[in-house]
């Protein structure tokens, strides 16, 4: 299948919703979501003026890490539904002029893979090599010293071929060797068949982690910086066992399968202390990625003027056309792994407020935008207890890892009907009243609502090309108060940000209001106010 190369590059400045499966809808009263909820609730999704939903992993799986342990790459997970479950989501979607966007996990799978199933065995069969093996020391100890992410070393023994295999994150998800070429016609064989179904793009999951160091040297003890360290994975620079340079080799592979079905759009996930240079490198030129998501805004523990304008300047201010050297950024305050920003970021009395300041700074941010389910109520990080904790990470390093699971649970459709309007069982994880009380139905009918601000947002960054694809000029820090300048085609629009709980004396640009936010005026911004003018 090879279309047109002069297919419109529609992922440039779009703005993406991610979908939590699990959470979204439950469509058969399981208390789990599914494909088909989502499809159901399509409508909602396009009200909110969106270009795009991403959906976290549905494929087979024994849910050890609740979809990231992928065992079968090619089929939808019973509890999520059906292939034709998927392909009746993509048709809505698309009728509804919405792309659709899907996670890869590839440096891991699922132990319960065929793949691994085979690989395990023997040391001679056809899938041997697809996993990484290693003999113990003559001590009987792991090969090397690396640390898995979810705590522990990252080796566990296997008794059936009397060695160690390597993983990364939980024993349950072995590390592929993607160095094996045979892997990777593997893995691009499973993008192929979402693509054939109609897929618009994907999102790589821990795609730094895919290859590693084939000498496996231990990696050496990070140096103090002030954070606690929770798990032994935190002692470590992790300088050995990811962020292989090969990865961006791969990366052309993927970007050049996708270039055959058009405009497609791929981002990758890369973590870690010393992600920009690798963001950078998976989106250089035209041969590989379009974008790489980053991970400066999902674990910051407060959102300063600073932050901003140094997580900006790491892209430079110009978006890049196809001849420069980096693609775009992608930008997330919230996602299924990182807490609800405006509990992170605000205290409770200036929530309000705050979640439409934010909404509007993520609108004008220069590259694509990502909206994580239940952003656009508001919604709030909810407290689970150690008891209907569910993230395994959380319970490895209870009390002191953040769970996920708090920005994980269900959707809230309503006030009224048994579980919000969630399922009809018993829900996976439970609803907090708090955010029972900021249901889409409850918002729909309240015209000042945060929801209809999102909405209001999301159509000012359509309206106006300076914000969806212009160049992002004169970012400036001074205390609070956050300025910068998005400019495209002959349209500029200056914008000024108040991230703190007192007024700032700001001289706005002469010029017309395009939005103003929290009573901001050209003389002044109120505690979390916003303006943005078009000078003229």
């Amino acid at each position: 299948m090879t279309l047109p190369d002069t297919a419109p590059q529609w992922w440039r400045g779009a703005s993406f919703y991610q979908l939590y499966p699990r959470s979204f809808l439950d469509s058969n009263g399981d208390g789990v979501g599914d494909l088909a909820g989502i499809t159901a609730r399509l409508d909602y999704v396009a009200s909110l003026g969106v270009d795009a939903i991403w959906i976290s992993p549905f494929f087979t799986s024994p849910m050890a890490d609740y979809g990231y342990d992928v065992a079968d790459y090619r089929d939808v997970d019973p509890i999520f539904g059906t292939l034709a479950d998927f392909d009746a989501l993509v048709e809505k979607a698309h009728g509804l002029g919405l792309k659709v966007t899907i996670d890869m996990v590839f440096a891991h799978t699922s132990d319960k893979h065929d793949w691994f199933a085979q690989s395990r065995q023997t040391r001679d069969n056809d899938k041997a090599d697809w996993y990484v093996w290693k003999d113990a020391n003559p001590d009987g100890t792991p090969p090397n010293n690396w640390q898995s992410v979810f705590g522990g070393p990252a080796w566990t023994w296997d008794a059936r071929r009397q060695q160690y295999y390597m993983h990364q994150f939980l024993k349950e998800q072995p590390q592929l060797n993607a160095h094996n070429p045979a892997v990777q016609a593997g893995l691009l064989d499973a993008l192929r068949f979402w693509l054939d179904r109609g897929v618009d793009g994907f999102r790589l999951d821990a795609l730094n982690h895919s290859m590693f160091d084939p000498a496996f040297t231990d990696n050496p003890p990070a140096p103090e910086d002030g954070r606690p360290r929770t798990r032994p994975f935190d002692f470590q620079q992790k300088v050995n066992s990811q962020n292989h340079p090969d990865v961006v080799l791969f990366v052309e592979k993927i970007a050049a399968l996708c270039a055959d079905y058009g405009a497609t759009f791929t981002v990758a996930e890369v973590g870690g202390d010393e992600a920009v240079p690798l963001m950078k490198a998976y989106t250089a030129g035209e041969k590989r990625l379009s974008s790489a998501y980053s991970f400066d805004f999902l674990y910051a523990p407060a959102l300063t003027a600073e932050l901003v304008v140094d997580a900006l300047a790491q892209w430079g201010e110009a978006p890049p056309a196809d001849s420069l050297p980096e693609g775009w950024p992608s930008w997330a305050f919230e996602n299924h792994d990182a807490p609800r920003h405006i509990s992170r970021w605000v205290g409770e009395e200036h929530r309000p407020a705050f979640a439409r300041l934010t909404a509007a700074l993520l609108a004008s941010l220069r590259g694509n935008i990502f909206l994580y389910q239940g952003q656009e109520l508001g919604l709030e990080q909810d407290d689970i207890p150690f008891h209907l904790l569910k993230d395994p990470e959380a319970i490895a390093n209870w009390p002191l890892t953040l769970s996920r699971d708090g920005v994980r649970t269900p959707m809230p459709w309503d006030g009224e009907h048994f579980h919000a309007g969630f399922t009809q069982g018993e829900p996976w994880l439970p609803l907090s009243p708090t955010n029972i009380a900021k249901s889409v139905a409850g918002q729909e009918v309240d015209p000042d609502s945060q929801l209809h601000w999102t909405r209001a947002m999301l159509a000012l960054r359509e309206q106006y090309p300076a914000l969806k694809l212009g160049v992002l000029e004169d970012a400036q820090a001074d205390g609070a108060l956050l300025t910068f300048t998005r400019s495209h085609e002959g349209q500029s629009i200056a914008c000024a940000f108040n991230l703190s709980g007192e007024a700032i004396a700001y001289k706005a640009p002469k010029g017309s209001t395009v939005l103003a936010v929290s009573g901001a005026t050209d003389a002044g911004l109120p505690p979390y106010a916003a303006l943005w003018v078009q000078p003229g």
